[in-house]
């Protein structure tokens, strides 16, 4: 049973799907030269994880990735990389990306909690939105305001490629057709400038993202450690091994549609015990999916196949 003693050792193993629940999703190859390609009616996902000192599952994954050396990351800790493609339109108000869970975390948290969150709201994002101490807790921010890097890329049809994100550092910004896109839509070019005025409610009900066009992304942050299972916001640290048990042993991060509740991915990040009696389970499951993916990888020389869809003709198309 997981416990409080801080002596237990933990390791990490990173999945991801379309769907909350862990049968529903793939492991992610963590630090590895390999795009995940994630799939279903609302929208096409390619993503990646970094992650600073793994040491998670599977046992070869590498320690660490080039991308931390990078003048843009040097202080982060992890990162989320993802491309999507839309198949149908979405609100900029509506996309939400953050944290949630399935049971009450409020007897977990330690004092001064509240405050630290408060101060990162005001310094850091201040259009996050949620309630650490509810049933079902959650910290969201609209994605247009909180994304570290947004890019706004070329249309695609049914025949292209759908696009790695492994092999690409995303900066803000935006490629081919998206540069006036990205204009039309009035979306500042700065990084600072663009979260600022995505802050603005107003501002995110004007910006649609479209479907059929590539939208790059990056976030991570110098506050969640994963080699010691810590946050670390301004003023507190949190080991998270003092805080866990079998019922909340993870950490959550969801696209998703507010209006709809609709999902367009999950990336789970799961402590697994070592020596608990379902580890020997999660590290072979670990080494043989990741070694399935890696062969499917290697045959298709590190293609991720093409879409398949593209949008139905506007009446302007047609004209």
């Amino acid at each position: 049973m997981f416990g409080t003693d801080q002596s237990h050792k933990y390791r990490l193993k990173v999945t991801a799907g379309t769907a909350y629940h862990p049968n529903t999703h793939k492991i992610v190859p963590v630090n590895r030269d390999q795009t995940l390609r994630i799939e279903n009616d609302l929208a096409t996902v390619s993503l990646c994880v970094r992650i600073q000192n793994y040491t998670g599952y599977p046992d070869d994954s590498p320690p660490t990735h080039p991308y931390f050396s990078h003048p843009l990351h040097q202080n982060d800790q992890y990162s989320i990389t993802f491309a999507i493609v839309f198949k149908k339109p979405v609100n900029g108000n509506d996309l939400i990306f953050g944290n949630d869970f399935d049971r009450p975390i409020r007897d977990r948290l330690p004092p001064g909690f509240n405050a630290a969150l408060k101060l990162v709201k005001w310094s850091i994002d201040p259009a996050m939105d949620g309630d650490a101490y509810a049933d079902k807790p959650y910290l969201y921010s609209p994605a247009v305001a909180a994304l570290n890097q947004f890019r706004i890329g070329e249309t695609v049809g049914k025949n292209d490629e759908v696009p790695t994100v492994h092999d690409v550092v995303v900066e803000e910004g935006a490629d081919g057709s998206g540069v006036e896109e990205r204009a039309h839509r009035g979306v500042p070019e700065g990084v600072a400038e663009r979260r600022k005025h995505f802050q603005n409610e107003e501002e995110r009900k004007r910006f649609v993202f479209e479907p059929g066009r590539v939208y790059s992304a990056d976030f991570g942050n110098p506050y969640l450690v994963f080699n010691d299972f810590s946050l670390r916001l301004p003023g507190l640290t949190v080991h998270a091994t003092k805080h866990i048990d079998e019922k909340n042993h993870y950490l959550r991060y969801v696209l998703k549609n507010r209006e709809t509740d609709e999902v367009y991915f999950v990336v789970l990040f799961t402590l697994i015990l070592v020596n608990y009696d379902k580890e020997p389970e999660v590290k072979e499951g670990a080494k043989q999916e990741t070694q399935e993916s890696t062969e499917k990888n290697q045959e298709s020389e590190g293609k991720l196949g093409k879409f398949g869809w593209e949008p139905e003709p506007s009446a302007a198309d047609v004209e």
